[in-house]
């Protein structure tokens, strides 16, 4: 009898290995599949030709120059750059990092300036006021402030972008109750067409300052800047996983009963039985106690195939949306660094494959058009056979710094993020779609952000951007040999050189 049992145990046993090994086989295999195919394939550009983060807009340049770092050699070579564009009529973009997507940091045969060597900074620890040059990127500026236990004001949610571009495009973040960056921008260092420098600020060159800021360099080149800057904090997560019908509510009464919120976010489920009717929200509080270090972000390759891998599969959507929600517990009471919540870059996720490319779109929403904007997105991006990858919902303050504003009130922020064919079909799709989910915004009073993609018709520009006109009057005005070009420029400002 007591070998029988014994026998039994083991079937029992084996029976649940067996069990075991065949639930998890699907997850793995989909993991190690992803893995296994998770090439760097990008191609690399001929000489002469330069491209931005869309992979889509690879243009002939006459020069592609970078800056000296030293600041007194970079001033006098730019005055040397820009007279010699002056005498060949030649257009001059300035770049950074290159990650916005409509080929705002291009013009064709023109020349680029890449900024990214210009990036000294120094802090003033009276005035907590930072002083960066515009190359500098948000990753090693918050390795520099982290050493005095300060943060960035306002920044976009990933460390790889440069302070000259973000502060081009306007971005915002995932912080909360902020305005847009230029909200932290106490002057800027700015060279004209002509070589002139000049200070922009609110009470001096004001109109300058709110052109150049969301002017996605057509005004001049952002030599440097003095932004505030903040202390560092101790962060307490909050998660929680709702239906997004009740997630705006349920969101506003949590932030109500529990004060101290400093970043928060929200991520829809994107499962096409499921698509956009749940969200987990983030907030992070601040918590009194010990700073813990900045270090690299964690687990990264098992992210990153978590991520890959739901670009490719429905299976892998719902594995990625099943396993954000099963760590969600885990991460009840998590505390984290606010230099460490933005200190990851966009390589972490970020498309290497021939054949495709990952698109940014964004839009925002007034509150009472939020309900009415998901149900378009519903209905808009399935007919179309979008292949979304992540939606994020982050709040905006009211932006009282730039011309080319984008939040005129309180509004919330749907940044979207899709996988696209690098194929004529497939921009053409993703135009047709682009325009429907514009014109859902539009009816709800909202708008769509400017650096992606220049997908949006003239008319739906001209609607979204009210004062569009003008500021590319006001361009013409402050730089009327039109050197400062890009494809954004000639898109919708109708003339070119």
């Amino acid at each position: 009898m007591r070998r029988s049992g014994q026998w039994r145990w083991w079937i029992l046993a084996g029976g649940c290995l067996l069990v075991v090994i065949i639930l998890a086989a699907p997850p793995a295999l989909h993991m190690a599949g992803t893995w296994l195919s998770d090439r760097d394939e990008r191609e690399v550009l001929p000489a002469g030709f330069i491209d931005d983060a869309s992979r889509m807009n690879a243009t002939p340049v006459q020069e592609i120059w970078a800056v000296p770092g030293a600041r007194d050699e970079a001033e006098h070579q730019l005055v040397d750059l820009l007279r010699r564009a002056d005498q060949r009529n030649l257009p001059v973009s300035i770049a950074g990092k290159r990650h916005s997507m409509g080929g705002h940091v291009i013009a064709e045969d023109g020349i680029v300036i890449d900024m990214l060597p210009f990036d000294g900074m120094e802090l003033d620890e009276e005035t907590d006021i930072l002083h960066v040059q515009s190359g500098a990127t948000w990753g090693r500026i918050i390795e520099y402030l982290d050493r005095y236990g300060m943060s960035v004001g306002v920044m976009q949610s990933n460390n790889s972008f440069s302070v000259g571009g973000s502060l081009s495009v306007n971005c915002h973040g995932w912080q909360y109750g902020r305005p847009p960056i230029a909200s932290t921008v106490r002057s800027l260092r700015l060279m004209r067409a002509d070589g002139s420098i000049v200070t922009c600020s609110r009470e001096e060159n004001t109109e300058l300052f709110s052109l150049v800021l969301g002017g996605y360099g057509l005004f001049g080149i952002i030599l440097d800047v003095q932004l505030d800057v903040v202390p560092n904090e101790r962060l307490q997560l909050e998660q929680f996983q709702i239906p997004i019908d009740n997630a705006l509510e349920q969101f506003e009464q949590s932030i109500d009963a529990h004060p101290g919120a400093s970043m928060v976010y929200a991520r829809l489920n994107i499962i096409p039985d499921e698509f956009l009717e749940e969200a987990i929200v983030s907030i992070f509080r601040a918590q009194e106690g010990e700073i813990p270090a900045l270090t690299d972000p964690d687990m990264i390759a098992l992210r990153r195939v978590l991520f890959r891998g739901s670009a490719e599969s429905n299976y892998g959507k719902e594995l990625r949306w099943e396993a954000e929600t099963k760590l969600q517990p885990l991460l009840s009471s998590a505390v984290f660094s606010r230099n460490q919540l933005l200190n990851e870059g966009v390589e972490t996720f970020q498309n290497r494959s021939a054949s495709s490319t990952d698109i940014l779109h964004e839009y925002f929403v007034p509150r009472d058009g939020i309900v009415a904007f998901l149900g378009e997105l519903r209905r808009i991006v399935p007919l179309h056979d979008g292949n979304l990858l992540n939606v994020t919902v982050r709040s905006v303050d009211a932006d009282e710094d730039t011309f080319l504003r984008y939040a005129d009130g309180h509004m919330f922020a749907f940044v979207m993020l899709f996988q696209q064919p690098r194929t004529n079909e497939g921009e053409e799709a993703m135009r047709a779609m682009t325009r429907e989910i514009i014109e859902a915004a539009l009816a709800v009073d909202g708008c769509y952000y400017l650096p992606y993609r220049l997908h949006a018709t003239t008319d739906q520009f001209q609607r979204a951007y009210p004062m569009g006109g003008e500021f590319f009057d006001r361009k013409r005005y402050y730089d009327p040999g039109n050197r400062f070009q890009n494809r954004f420029y000639e898109h919708y400002g109708g003339r070119g050189r």
